[in-house]
């Protein structure tokens, strides 16, 4: 495991590192227009194999695996004060990063704050399709349309298709065969953001994230749709900003 290769590009500058988990096929580039955007908070996109600068290599297809190479990746960089957000299926691997966290009781220090979005609360069961990593190109398809986010110029590519779909079939896999295991909840401050019309993640999923906080709770909207964090970047960077600024 090589931590540059999970962190494509150069720290930029801030007192605050934000690693950034991104959703099921996507990659680092999603969050790349964020950095810069927040003074203070030096956005640090996560590249997990599979895709884009790391397209060869072994895409991970269990949770704790890939839970376990970010907290590795967490405690090979982290240089100050932290936090971990993670956007649909990346907001289970960025709970699970925190919990390995925490698990392990190591010198490095629990994030500052923990981010999610897009996602119903890990101990609500939900299912895409059943055995959506398995199904055809055509299902799988269907359901990125429906999600939103990916253009249709990919979608109607059968050449760059064949470049993604291994990714997004891995993730769906880790999110098929996650298990969620009760442990005490996370002794750090929790926000969720929540978006109106999103089919992943309902009003009452998302607002269960409750139950996972020990500590202060957060639940705000930011706009429509499953990518609504993205499409309203202003809005969630305006929630990050405030949750961080104790430590800016």
């Amino acid at each position: 495991m090589s931590t540059e290769r999970w962190l494509p590009f150069p720290r930029p500058p801030g007192e605050v590192r934000l690693y950034c988990v991104p959703h099921a096929g996507g990659g680092a580039s999603s969050f790349r227009p964020w950095i810069g955007a927040m003074p203070g908070v030096a956005v640090c996109p996560l590249q997990p194999p599979a895709r884009e600068a790391r397209l060869r290599d072994e895409p991970i297809r269990a949770m704790e695996q890939m839970a376990s190479e970010i907290a590795d990746v967490v405690q090979d960089s982290a240089d100050g004060p932290y936090a971990v957000y993670g956007h649909s299926l990346g907001a289970l691997t960025a709970f699970e990063t925190v919990r390995e966290l925490r698990r392990r009781d190591s010198r490095t220090p629990m994030p500052v704050h923990l981010f999610v979005s897009g996602c119903p609360a890990p101990q609500i069961r939900d299912s895409l399709l059943p055995n959506v990593h398995d199904a055809s190109d055509e299902e799988v398809v269907a359901l990125l349309r429906r999600l939103g986010g990916t253009p249709e110029s990919l979608l109607g590519d059968p050449g760059l298709l064949g470049l993604i779909l291994p990714a997004v079939r891995a993730d769906l896999e880790v999110k098929e065969t996650y298990r969620y295991t009760p442990e005490a909840p996370l002794d750090l401050p929790l926000t969720v953001l929540d978006a109106d019309d999103d089919p992943r993640a309902g009003t009452a999923g998302t607002a269960a994230w409750r139950e996972q906080a020990a500590a202060e709770f957060a639940l705000h909207t930011v706009g429509q749709g499953h990518f609504a964090v993205f499409e309203q970047a202003q809005i969630t960077h305006k929630y990050l900003l405030e949750a961080l600024t104790p430590w800016l």
